[in-house]
């Protein structure tokens, strides 16, 4: 019997080690918002501005599931709908909008976030092949907790985990919704003679955005508890090399959100495998692209993605390399994206302001 009781204080111990590395993680990222590694492919989530910056229509679903070899995984889900008004009428300035709907499970706890937004862009031209672009968005915050299938060190009796003994803890409300709001600045350049893989084609987003301007409530609990604001620089290039079927493809995130700040760069490849026909559509645009991102002092992160015509689906994996490197066994987390734009985002739509008018 003791030494039964002894395996279970050594598994005991194991679960107890493994669950303060989690909860030492979840403390450094205290109030972060969900986030995805293939930041490109969630635009909104980075700045409402980017709405409507590339693509006239553009539907994206995310799927990421992490954190599976520590706990419960936690699991994320995305769907975002853009769509521009006017665009091809309008010489010097359009309407953008988007909505944006957000699901996260995460643990034992079934600790959730259902977070719907509508967004608005409004975009004016700055040159022949660039733009500026503002965007505001708001939505609401719900988040739920059952606690009813976690264990407390005070039902363990004897050793033994006891499902009716009392856990001491307090229990805390099941839900909270509250208000979000945020809002961001984009400046979009486009230049080809057509397309992607001509000589000099070449697109870039640079920009800047703040979410959570009135800090909304962050706690289960009757306290004073918030959201940090969140602070967003990005920045992506996509520039085809001279009189080749490649495209160079690096981008840099900054994110600041009260004491944490996450920082992601990194590189994709992109071969053009074929291209848009010029004037009729015999032929549908694909490409295939790879490379990696590296999230500072947390994850390496490979990452491909193909394009045919109107479709595009991306696949990246973390793979951890943070503190949590010893429970997590370098498995970070496995991220799906699906797309689909009514421009193949790498030919017409490289176009220039002007060219755009002519299509």
């Amino acid at each position: 019997q003791y030494y039964f009781n002894q395996i279970r204080i050594m598994k005991r111990t194991i679960k107890t080690g493994a669950l303060i590395v989690v909860l030492f993680a979840i403390t450094a990222i205290k109030a972060q918002d969900i986030h995805f590694s293939q930041y490109s492919e969630a635009p909104v989530n980075v700045n409402p501005a980017l709405i409507g910056s590339s693509y006239d229509t553009r539907a994206i679903i995310n799927y990421r599931s992490q954190w599976g070899t520590v706990a419960k995984s936690y699991m994320s889900y995305g769907v975002t709908i853009e769509q521009t008004f006017k665009r091809l009428k309008m010489k010097k300035k359009f309407v953008a909008i988007g909505f944006n709907l957000f699901s996260d499970k995460a643990g034992d706890a079934k600790l959730g976030t259902l977070s719907p937004n509508l967004a608005l862009a409004f975009h004016t031209r700055a040159s022949k092949s660039s733009w500026l672009s503002g965007g505001l968005q708001a939505g609401f915050v719900y988040r739920t907790i059952d606690i009813s299938n976690l264990r407390w060190d005070a039902q363990f009796v004897d050793y033994a985990y006891n499902p009716n003994a009392p856990s001491g803890e307090v229990p805390p409300r099941g839900g909270i919704v509250t208000f979000d709001a945020g809002g961001g600045v984009n400046f979009h350049y486009a230049k080809s003679e057509r397309y992607i893989s001509a000589k000099d084609g070449a697109k870039c987003d640079i920009g800047f955005s703040a979410y959570h301007f009135n800090i909304p409530k962050n706690s289960f609990f009757i306290s004073s508890e918030r959201l940090y604001s969140k602070y967003i620089f990005h920045a992506n290039l996509d520039y085809g090399l001279k009189s080749m079927k490649i495209a160079l493809v690096p981008s840099l995130l900054y994110m600041k959100q009260g004491p944490s700040t996450e920082i992601t760069l990194g590189m994709l490849f992109k071969y053009i495998i074929e291209d848009q026909a010029v004037f009729t559509n015999a032929k549908n645009a694909s490409s295939f692209s790879f490379g990696a991102y590296y999230r500072l002092r947390d994850a390496i992160i490979p990452t491909i993605m193909y394009q045919k015509h109107k479709f595009a689906v991306g696949i990246s994996y973390d793979i951890n390399i943070s503190q949590l490197t010893p429970a997590s066994k370098l498995k970070g987390g496995l991220e799906v994206c699906l797309r689909y734009n009514v421009s193949a985002g790498y030919g017409k739509n490289t176009r220039s302001a002007s060219s755009r008018r002519k299509a």
